[in-house]
């Protein structure tokens, strides 16, 4: 469980501390240092960081080719970075991930609510709380991409840095997105040659 002042003094106060406790106990991890790495619908093994910059070095490496998820929030690393030596020891650091985690999950909140039509029921909030957790870890809500999509509070959340098939993911398995514009090559989604498909 996560300490209570650690929430007080970082978390997004947009958000209710439980909101945030429930947050980081259904999607998170209590590990500050945790990585984890998913490619091609796999979670990829990695041992434990035992240092910050042993973290930042998995990331690294694996930002770019695979989805990668970091510290006390599981936030995706790479939403907004051009290059991996863009990433940051902040990612790990447990203050920072809680704030810019609970402040890009507050954003998707909101937008999960505005599309529920913005209820002011409590009935419906674990509804909305299931999918704006759902959208998280796909990074997808009603085909769009949550990570980068504008806050419809109107504040710019943080850039943080997701790969670009980071943006899709069906029943927790990653899938690449199916229209990507990317500049560089190695950022593009996979591609499925269907011309070998018989037309009957």
């Amino acid at each position: 469980m996560i300490d209570a002042a650690l929430i007080q003094q970082c978390a997004d106060a947009s958000l209710k501390p439980a909101i945030v406790e429930k947050f980081i106990e259904v999607a998170g991890s209590t590990d500050p240092l945790a990585v984890a790495v998913h490619a091609g619908g796999r979670l990829i093994l990695m041992p434990r960081s035992k240092t910050p910059d042993e973290a930042l070095e998995f990331m690294r490496k694996y930002v770019g080719k695979a989805i990668v998820r970091v510290g006390l929030t599981q936030l995706p690393a790479g939403v907004g970075a051009k290059d991996a030596s863009e990433l940051k020891l902040d990612l790990v650091e447990p203050c920072a991930n809680l704030r810019m985690g609970t402040a890009m999950f507050a954003k998707i909140l909101r937008t999960v609510t505005k599309w529920y039509g913005n209820p002011k029921s409590e009935e419906v909030f674990p509804q909305i709380f299931d999918d704006a957790i759902y959208a998280w870890r796909t990074g997808q809500f009603e085909g769009e991409s949550v990570f980068r999509a504008e806050d419809p509070a109107g504040k710019l959340g943080e850039q943080l840095s997701v790969p670009p098939s980071e943006t899709s993911t069906t029943s927790g398995q990653p899938v690449e997105p199916a229209v990507s514009f990317q500049s560089k090559p190695q950022d593009a989604g996979i591609r499925i040659d269907l011309s070998r498909i018989e037309n009957k």
